[in-house]
């Protein structure tokens, strides 16, 4: 074998070039998982808040939790 045919080894500027491939792979992946967590978490957790607090009444629970005794400041209506 001739040392001619042989290509040269990449020896100035390999440590730039693989960074540069990684942090592009690094920025990819975490758009991914940005993705995935808001429309897999973050946005079903919205719509769940949202369906609880359209039909929510906060006198009717206020007056569960006297009754129940919750409060030592409001007693219950039968006391």
């Amino acid at each position: 074998m001739s040392a001619g045919l042989l290509a040269k080894p990449q020896m100035r500027g390999l440590l730039a070039k693989r960074l540069r491939i990684h942090i592009i792979g690094a920025f990819a992946v975490s758009l991914g998982v940005v993705a995935m967590y808001k429309f897999g978490v973050a946005e079903p957790r919205k719509k769940a808040y949202a369906d609880y607090y359209k039909n929510f009444d906060a006198m009717k629970e206020f007056e569960l939790m006297r009754e129940a005794g919750v409060f030592q400041s409001a007693r219950p209506k039968g006391e």
